[in-house]
C-alpha cells in the first residue's frame, strides 16, 4: 500500500535520478557497492562504489592535474560557471527536492531551505569573489621606495567532508567559495545520501566546470576518510565534535589548515519583555525545523519566569499541531528521521530522562504507523543535570524547557556546555545586549537560526567544542587560499650601503623608524 503524500512517485523518481548519476563516483568497477534506502519508507533509491584509499589516491591525482589550470583562468571565468550553476540548479528544483527528501526524510519546506542556501551561497561568492580575490597593496617598509603587495593563491585540492543531514547544502555550499578561489575539490558525502551530491556535480560540470576538477568519492569514512585527509592541502569538515577531533588530530599531523563545524547544545533565552506568542512559534521552527537534526538546532529553551507559564501553555500548544507525517505535500510540519540509529539515539535521551524524573509535556513516542524512523516533535520540563540529554547532543526533535528566575540566570545557564555553536534570544528590547554575554558563534534575535544562518555576507561557526573556523562571508573564501607577499625594492637596500658602517647604518635606520612613526595614519 502506497504511504500518503505520494512517497511511492517521490521515491520513484528518486530512483530514475539516481539511476543517472551512476558513473560520476571515482570508483573502480565491478568492485563492491554500497545500496541507500528511502527513510520514507525503506524502499531503495540506489546504490554507489565502495571506495577505496586507491580510488582516493585516483580521484586526487585527476583533481590536482585539472586544478593547475584552472588557477591559472581568470576570476570572471570561474565566476560564469557558478553562475550557470545557480541558473541550472533554479531550473531542476523540483529534481533538487525530491531527491533531497528521498535521501533524507525531511519534509519539503525544510529541503525548501536547503536549495534556497545553495542558490542563495551561489549567488553571494559570485558577486563577490573578484573583490575578495584582487591582489591588495599593503604598507611597504619603506615609503616610495618599497612597493608591498599580498596576492591570495589557491590552497591546491580542497577535500570536503560532508554528514547526511544537509546532504545538499554541505556537500556544494562550501565547495563553491573553494572552486571560486581557484581550487580543485575532493569531496566524500555522507554514506546514506550521496546521490543530491552527485546532482550537483551533474550541475556544475553542465555549467562548465572542468571534469576532472572536482571528484566525488563514496564510502566509509573510517576507510576512505584518512586517505582523503592524508592527501589534502585543506579540509572543510562537518560532523559531531569526537569526529572532529580526531579529524583534528590527523591534519595537525600534516600541518595543513582545516575548518570544522561540529556539534551544538543550543540555547534559547525567552526573557520576561518577549512576545509569547511570537517566541513561541519561533521556538517550533527553531527546534523542529529539518527533525532536529541541525547542528543549529534549538534542544535548551530558558523562559523567564514571568512569562514562564504563558509560553510553555503557548509552545506546547503549538508543538502538538505539528503535521508530522512522509510526502512533499507542503503542509507538513516535520519529516522522519534519517535512520534507525538516530531514532534509538533520541528515544534513548527521551526515555532516561523520563526514568529519572523529567515531565512529558508533548511528544515522547515513536510512530512507526508513518514510515520506519518517524518520532513524535518532543518537550520536556524538568531536565536534570544527570540525564544524557542535559548535557549531550541529541540531535532529533526534542528539546528541554526551563524556568530562569532572571536574565543573568538564563544566560549562565546557557553559557554553561561545553558547546558554543548558536543561540538565540526573545525580546522585545534587549535581546542584543544579552547575546553578546552568551558564548556562540552566532546569536540570532527574535529568530531561531535563519537570520544568521541565511546573512551570507557574516562568518558563522562555533565556539568552545563546536568547531574551528569559520564558513560564509569574506572569511569562508579566503580560507581556502594562501597570502604571498611580494615586495619589490627600488634604489636602497634594507642593508647597509657600500661605505656605510654597521654602526652608522643603525644609527640611521633609528632616526627613519622614528620618523616614519610620526607619519599619519591611515584610517
Amino acid at each position: 500500500m502506497e504511504v500518503p503524500g505520494g512517497v511511492a512517485a517521490l521515491t520513484a523518481r528518486s530512483r530514475d535520478l539516481a539511476a543517472g548519476l551512476q558513473g560520476l563516483v571515482t570508483g573502480a568497477p565491478g568492485g563492491p557497492r554500497h545500496a541507500t534506502y528511502a527513510p520514507f519508507d525503506g524502499s531503495p533509491v540506489g546504490d554507489v562504489p565502495v571506495c577505496s584509499p586507491h580510488d582516493v589516491d585516483t580521484a586526487f591525482v585527476t583533481a590536482r592535474g585539472a586544478q593547475r589550470d584552472w588557477a591559472g583562468k581568470p576570476v570572471a571565468e570561474r565566476r560564469a560557471v557558478i553562475r550557470r550553476f545557480r541558473d541550472l540548479l533554479l531550473d531542476r528544483e523540483r529534481d533538487v527536492l525530491d531527491l533531497v527528501q528521498a535521501e533524507s526524510g525531511k519534509s519539503r519546506l525544510s529541503a525548501f531551505e536547503e536549495f534556497a542556501d545553495v542558490v542563495m551561497t551561489a549567488d553571494y561568492y559570485e558577486r563577490n569573489a573578484e573583490r575578495y580575490l584582487r591582489p591588495r597593496r599593503r604598507k611597504g617598509a619603506f615609503p616610495a621606495l618599497t612597493r608591498t603587495t599580498e596576492y591570495l593563491l589557491p590552497k591546491g585540492v580542497v577535500g570536503v567532508i560532508s554528514p547526511w543531514n544537509y546532504p545538499l547544502t554541505l556537500a556544494v555550499s562550501d565547495a563553491i567559495p573553494a572552486l571560486l578561489a581557484g581550487n580543485g575539490i575532493v569531496l566524500k558525502p555522507d554514506s546514506q545520501t550521496p546521490f543530491t551530491a552527485l546532482l550537483m556535480l551533474r550541475l556544475l560540470r553542465q555549467a562548465g566546470l572542468p571534469t576532472a576538477l572536482f571528484q566525488i568519492v563514496t564510502g566509509p569514512g573510517p576507510e576512505i576518510g584518512p586517505a582523503l585527509i592524508g592527501l589534502v592541502d585543506f579540509l572543510m569538515f562537518t560532523g559531531s565534535s569526537e569526529t572532529g577531533k580526531t579529524v583534528a588530530r590527523q591534519c595537525s599531523a600534516r600541518l595543513i589548515g582545516f575548518s570544522a563545524e561540529l556539534g551544538g547544545k543550543n540555547p534559547m533565552l525567552v526573557l520576561a519583555d518577549a512576545d509569547v506568542g511570537r517566541s513561541a512559534a519561533g521556538a517550533v521552527h527553531a527546534c523542529f525545523s529539518n527533525s532536529g537534526q541541525l547542528c543549529v538546532s534549538i534542544e535548551r529553551i530558558y523562559v523567564h519566569a514571568d512569562v514562564y507559564d504563558r509560553f510553555v501553555t503557548a509552545f506546547t500548544a503549538k508543538v502538538k499541531g505539528i503535521r508530522l507525517g512522509p510526502g512533499t505535500e507542503w503542509d507538513i510540519g516535520m519529516g522522519s528521521l534519517i535512520s534507525a540509529a538516530q531514532v534509538e539515539r533520541v528515544d534513548r535521551h527521551v526515555q532516561d530522562a523520563l526514568a529519572k524524573g523529567a515531565e512529558l509535556l508533548a511528544g515522547g513516542r515513536r510512530r512507526p504507523d508513518l514510515g520506519p524512523f518517524f518520532y513524535e516533535p518532543t518537550v520536556l520540563a524538568g531536565v536534570t543535570g544527570d540525564m544524557l540529554m542535559a548535557r549531550e547532543e541529541t540531535f532529533g526533535p526534542v528539546v528541554a524547557i526551563y524556568r530562569a528566575a532572571d536574565d543573568d540566570e538564563a544566560v549562565t545557564l546557557a553559557n554553561d556546555s561545553d558547546f558554543g555553536l548558536n543561540a538565540s534570544v526573545w525580546s522585545a528590547c534587549h535581546g542584543e545586549a544579552v547575546g553578546r554575554r552568551l558564548m556562540t558563534g552566532t546569536v540570532n534575535v527574535n529568530e531561531g537560526y535563519a537570520a544568521t544562518w541565511a546573512s551570507h555576507d557574516a562568518p558563522i561557526g562555533g565556539m568552545k567544542d563546536s568547531g574551528a573556523g569559520r564558513r560564509h562571508g569574506r572569511e569562508g573564501m579566503l580560507k581556502y587560499t594562501e597570502p604571498q607577499t611580494i615586495a619589490v625594492q627600488r634604489l636602497l637596500r634594507v642593508a647597509p650601503a657600500a661605505g656605510i658602517s654597521n654602526k652608522a647604518y643603525a644609527r640611521i635606520m633609528k632616526r627613519a623608524i622614528i620618523l616614519m612613526g610620526r607619519l599619519p595614519r591611515r584610517r
